[in-house]
């Protein structure tokens, strides 16, 4: 008999929303939306002054909110301005992913310590195989291993509420597909626990683009089919699906309708690129806005840097990253001779870059990226100087 897998998927809480309740405690239990970035000099929020959602203005986009301001309507991804219409009152603080980046490694460093086989998924949340913790030999669906499965996860949940002072939610199933559906059922906070022979009851009665994979587009397609739910796909004829859908997406939404899926939790690969990007919350000139976009570039330079350095690569391949304020968007790349983690050296590539494209229009999104990464060896003095000396301060690249 084949030994069963138990492969848990932990989901933090309103991730963003919690990070900042921890800064701001007094906003427990209102309704926040985070939107917008916080810039590199603001301060944090002091006091009573907490600007409500109906008093903004611009094209910005909710990143999270609060289970409170979920609750009016609004969700990640909606316009600030259509949110600010749902919940006016609601109130708005601008996100900031430093802060978001150092307790996602916090989190994710307490599971390991409690769990270290982990396929990290994103900033918020990560994939375990529990297998080898709560099963032994060759058995296969034991009670007692869902049970010890369960014990684990509170020990988790634990360990990252110690850590970091937030909640998670957890699903565990036999495989990534149905945990990662799994964790959803019961937040905030939530453990659920799920076998295969739980699939009926508690799968199959939930909407189709509740399984990772069907977005948007596809789960309208279905619904012309009269397939709303997770049971109707799985009830659906498989040559039908691969009709309307292909051989390959028709034959996967078939086995995913049924719980099946056979991916491994992957516990290391190797970063392809490090890129840091920024969306402007009104459009920056390349003329008279030239001073902004310096600082702007400047720091992306940086960050990438600090990031290379943080993560103990090096890479040689630096592009550039422009969208315009009609949507056009422009990149171009350029490989330098040796690979670096020097924010000068990216800089001024990234410029190089940078003099390739039009500059005839205004800017909407500006970004950096840096590929072909490496591991290094010794590094120099030289390539570790200090950066503030080596750095650009203006943006020179741009017209004058």
């Amino acid at each position: 008999m084949l030994k069963m897998r138990c492969i848990a998927h932990v989901d933090m809480d309103a991730f963003y929303a919690s990070v900042e309740l921890l800064r701001y405690p007094q906003l427990r239990g209102q309704p926040v939306v985070i939107g917008g970035r916080r810039r590199p000099a603001q301060e944090p929020l002091s006091g009573t002054a907490f600007p409500a959602l109906r008093d903004y203005s611009g094209r910005g986009v909710i990143t999270t909110a609060t289970y409170e301001a979920r609750a009016l309507g609004v969700h990640s991804g909606m316009g600030l301005m259509k949110a600010a219409r749902l919940a006016p009152a609601a109130l708005l603080l601008p996100a900031d992913f430093d802060e978001y980046r150092r307790y996602s490694r916090l989190f994710k460093d307490a599971v390991r310590a409690v769990a270290p086989e982990i396929e990290d998924r994103g900033i918020d949340e990560i994939y375990i195989d529990l297998t080898g913790l709560v099963m032994t030999d060759v058995e296969s669906d034991a009670p007692d291993a869902w049970t010890r499965a369960r014990d684990v996860a509170v020990s988790i949940q634990s360990a990252v509420r110690n850590a970091t002072g937030l909640s998670c939610s957890i699903g565990i199933t036999p495989n990534k597909l149905l945990s990662k559906i799994a964790s959803e059922l019961e937040k905030p906070g939530g453990i659920t626990v799920l076998r295969e022979t739980d699939i009926p009851a508690r799968i199959w009665p939930l909407p189709a683009r509740k399984v990772n994979g069907i977005g948007p587009k596809a789960s309208a397609r279905l619904g012309t089919l009269g397939i709303h739910t997770i049971g109707e796909l799985a009830q659906a004829d498989r040559a039908l699906l691969v009709e309307h859908f292909g051989k390959s997406y028709g034959a996967w939404l078939h086995e995913a309708a049924h719980g099946r899926d056979e991916r491994a939790v992957v516990t290391y690969s190797e970063p392809k690129s490090i890129s840091r990007e920024t969306t402007f919350e009104d459009d920056l000139h390349p003329v008279h806005d030239r001073e902004q976009l310096s600082r702007i570039f400047t720091d992306l330079c940086v960050r990438v840097a600090d990031d290379l350095q943080r993560k103990g690569y090096v890479g040689k391949t630096i592009g550039l990253k422009l969208r315009y304020d009609n949507f056009k968007t422009v990149t171009r790349d350029r490989t330098i001779d040796a690979p670096t983690r020097d924010a000068g050296t990216i800089r001024r590539a990234a410029g190089e870059c940078l003099k390739r494209v039009p500059l005839d229009r205004r800017i909407r999104l500006l970004g950096v990226r840096i590929g072909s990464l490496s591991k290094p060896g010794a590094q120099t003095h030289a390539d570790e100087s200090s950066r503030a000396a080596r750095t650009p301060t203006l943006f020179e690249d741009f017209p004058t």
